[in-house]
């Protein structure tokens, strides 16, 4: 009788951690689904909001609009070559295309000053704290992402964009 119950303790021992096993897999793979989210070519946007050197909130992956989101910092030799380009770009296309730069752990009198300097007009979000950047898995910067009108992402590239390469990003779409 007592080799009975052993069997049936390690039988429902087996069950127990099979069952434990199986919500654990399905629990991760639900997690990185989600954290895919917004990351790679063909992923729909990830929402988000932050605040303008504006002072007013914005949520990026509202708009039924093609969006070009650039990271980028003020200390960032590549993203400083870059940034002529870029608002000739948003300017050429604003009635088309919603830009948005998403400044990374900066305050607004540096990025106001960067601005003020360089004579740039382009509508600036403050990831203040970084978690936009996480989001997006931003690793290097500059990083540009195009997303379609239907708030899919067409296009992500790390490192300096010019307006020629966004421009013919923008006519496929």
């Amino acid at each position: 009788m007592r080799k009975y119950w052993i069997i049936a303790i390690v039988v429902l021992g087996i069950f127990t951690i099979g069952i434990i096993g199986y919500n654990f897999v399905i629990n991760n793979h639900q997690t990185a689904a989600k954290e895919d989210q917004g990351v790679n070519i063909g992923n729909v946007i990830s929402e988000f909001t932050l605040v303008g050197l504006d002072g007013k909130k914005v949520t990026v992956g509202k708009d039924k609009k093609v969006t070009v989101i650039n990271f980028w910092a003020t200390w960032c030799p590549p993203c400083r070559a870059e940034f002529p380009e870029l608002v000739s770009f948003a300017q050429k296309n604003k009635d088309t295309v919603q830009f948005y730069s998403v400044n990374l752990q900066e305050d607004e009198p540096k990025i106001s000053a960067f601005f003020n300097t360089g004579g740039y007009s382009l509508p600036v979000l403050m990831d203040a704290d970084g978690q936009v950047a996480k989001l997006f898995r931003i690793t290097a910067i500059p990083t540009t992402i195009v997303v379609d009108a239907d708030g899919s992402i067409r296009y992500r590239k790390s490192g300096g964009v010019t307006a020629n390469e966004l421009e013919t990003i923008i006519k496929k779409l």
